[in-house]
């Protein structure tokens, strides 16, 4: 078969072991992990990528990204079917299942993830790259004090640094999934580094290229794949399936 695949720039070492591999010819998208940044305003981007191959009479459009806080809802298919994991984020796909990563989370509730990916691909303060970054710029976490005052002031430099502060005192460990791929090492000790500074428990846990190796080359049941035919969009079904079409 002819694919077409368009994923997130988090799975990118583990679909390139994978693509290549594949018996398929595969043409990759990948997408800087800054989309997700914009929310739900991801969707006019991803739709865009997803016509333009359409017009390629591709067998089946692959879309390596989850319903990813419902940024993938409302995408729909042209002539060419879509296929998409049923995965509420990337940590599920990582780790193989939705299922084992909901059992995950329900001992771990206050854990913050790493991926070869996460660490190698963000950017360093969680900006937009310039290719979206017109659309909506999303200032990160990780910019200090004295640059949030040096752009914006005293008072509304302090007050933004709070807000993207915040988020970090609801974790208390930092869980690194390791997907098996060759010379992680430095990622794996960026992470570590990561735990260390937010004085964070760190943990590693193997993860699994179980779903990313299916959408790529099947089979897509329907237990964990959502194939998309032509004409009809995703839908978040907010239950065990996840996403629907319609």
């Amino acid at each position: 078969m002819h694919l077409k695949l368009i994923a997130c720039q988090v799975f990118t070492r583990e679909l390139e072991h994978i693509v290549a591999r594949s018996p398929h010819a595969v043409d990759i998208d990948l997408i800087p992990m800054g989309l997700h940044s914009l929310g739900v305003d991801m969707r006019p981007h991803l739709q865009r990528r997803i016509d333009d191959a359409d017009a390629l009479d591709y067998d089946a459009i692959l879309l390596g990204y989850a319903l990813c806080g419902r940024g993938t809802e409302g995408l729909r298919a042209g002539r060419a079917q879509l296929v998409l994991a049923r995965a509420h984020d990337c940590i599920g796909i990582l780790m193989g299942s939705r299922q084992r990563y909901a059992d995950y989370f329900a001992g771990h509730p206050g854990v913050y993830y790493r991926s070869p990916g996460w660490t190698e691909f963000q950017t360093p303060d969680l900006k937009l790259q310039p290719a979206f970054a017109s659309q909506k710029e999303v200032m990160g976490p990780q910019n200090t004090l004295d640059e949030l005052i040096a752009k914006y002031g005293e008072d509304n430099g302090r007050y933004l640094f709070e807000q993207y502060s915040a988020y970090r005192s609801h974790y208390s460990g930092l869980t690194y999934i390791s997907t098996g791929i060759a010379n992680d090492a430095a990622d794996r000790t960026q992470a570590q580094a990561e735990a260390a500074k937010q004085s964070w428990t760190f943990e590693e846990v193997a993860g699994s290229l179980t779903l990313l190796d299916r959408l790529v080359n099947g089979p897509w049941d329907e237990a964990d794949f959502l194939i998309v035919p032509p004409g009809s969009r995703i839908r978040a079904t907010l239950d065990e399936g996840i996403v629907g079409a319609e």
